[in-house]
């Protein structure tokens, strides 16, 4: 089983640069996007053999996830279940017949952190979610997590220490994540590995120096780390300042 994840950064948008082509290439069972940015007619985009899920936010232009899949879900729910948390598009889940797939759109913090304290806020509720879950059936989460884990998963962690995406609350809550039953599925197999990013700035030729940071991911339930075969990083698809990220399953 292969899985795909990919924040486009703009549906439209990467419609228009070899996205239809990119699809088929990848010829995976799940692709799930983040950031879709749009909302319900905005766009007719179906693949043969394959159904599609949306979850779109209220305000226009704005964050967004789809789920396109080969495979007939047991059921699907959208958000997570919390007013507070469940009118950006953010969170689409489908059951299956033996895992849960949950594709995330997580909320930046913003410039100045302004958006810090919220963003703490819903860490714990999508962690509890997942929890959840968890306690049914193995869970695969994929998306744009907003977070540089490690210092090794960004280019220049000194400078941008306390920056969105890497503070130190936003990385403890990661931490907590994974202590809490889950696998880091890229670090599972390149536990060292530097310089392996999934998004980049647009500024400064940052995608062409690979100045990049690693947010973008696949966290599956510890049980299902003996079906792990693959997870990688496909930094030579372009299109959006992020690229997709892959898991395969056994």
């Amino acid at each position: 089983m292969k899985y795909i994840s990919w924040n486009v950064n703009g549906l439209r948008a990467v419609v228009g640069k070899n996205f239809r082509e990119v699809f088929a290439q990848l010829d995976a069972d799940f692709v799930c996007l983040q950031e879709t940015k749009m909302q319900e007619g905005q766009l007719d985009l179906s693949f043969p053999g394959y159904q599609s899920f949306w979850n779109y936010a209220e305000k226009k232009g704005y964050s967004g996830t789809a789920i396109y899949t080969r495979h007939q879900p047991v059921n699907v729910t959208y958000g997570i279940g919390i007013e507070e948390h469940d009118h950006e598009g953010r969170v689409i889940t489908l059951e299956m017949a033996d895992h849960f797939l949950v594709c995330v759109y997580t909320p930046n913090s913003q410039d100045g952190l302004k958006r810090l304290n919220y963003r703490m806020t819903w860490e714990d509720a999508f962690r509890d979610y997942l929890i959840k879950l968890d306690k049914q059936k193995p869970v695969i989460v994929c998306g744009d997590m907003n977070v540089a884990h490690e210092e090794i998963d960004l280019k220049n962690p000194k400078t941008n220490r306390m920056n969105a995406g890497f503070t130190d609350e936003e990385r403890a809550k990661m931490t907590t994540l994974l202590d809490s039953g889950f696998i880091d599925t890229f670090r599972h197999f390149y536990p060292d590995a530097t310089d392996r990013y999934s998004w980049w700035s647009y500024r400064f030729h940052a995608r062409e120096k690979n100045v990049g940071w690693r947010i973008d991911y696949f966290l599956v339930s510890e049980r299902l780390a003996s079906r792990l075969k693959s997870a990688e990083i496909l930094d030579d698809i372009l299109g959006s300042d992020h690229c997709p990220v892959s898991l395969t399953l056994d």
